[in-house]
């Protein structure tokens, strides 16, 4: 019969086939799953509380599967035909960009929006010359005085 952590090792293979892991979340996932099975031989909980009480949370689809060019993808839920991430993000599953950035190691170069709604929002700022706009006022607040930083005599 077969070990705690050679059962913990094959399904974390199994489900590795079909994810996308970095080497964090695998690791992660066998230890996981192996306490799960230790609380199960041991008859502490029952299945369906070690299901809840597991609760792995991995990405459903790729980077590059979630990032498309006219909608995105939730790693989470695998929700999509999404224009932005964010604020599904707050709402479905009260996460911020940075944590999910994290968790699903997203680099900060990778917009949390679709490549098509991107560019339509930046040629929308260019034919409103929002850019001469934030030079005017940078420069405004570059000049204005500082306040309360007044030296006491």
């Amino acid at each position: 019969m077969a070990t705690l952590l050679e059962m913990a090792k094959e399904i974390a293979a199994a489900h590795a086939v079909t994810t996308t892991l970095t080497t964090d979340q695998l690791i992660h996932e066998i230890h996981q799953i192996h306490s799960v099975l230790q609380q199960l031989e041991a008859g502490i909980c029952s299945l369906e509380t070690a299901a809840a009480e597991s609760a792995i949370k991995l990405p459903t689809l790729t980077i590059k599967q979630a990032f498309r060019n006219n909608e995105i993808f939730c790693m989470i839920c695998g929700k999509g035909g999404m224009k932005t991430l964010t604020r599904h993000l707050n709402q479905a599953h009260e996460m911020k960009p940075s944590g999910y950035r994290k968790e699903f190691g997203i680099p900060k170069s990778q917009s949390l929006m679709s490549r098509k709604y991107a560019e339509t929002r930046k040629q929308i700022a260019a034919t409103m010359d929002l850019g001469a706009n934030l030079e005017k006022a940078r420069a405004a607040r570059k000049n204005a005085p500082k306040k309360g930083k007044s030296k006491k005599q």
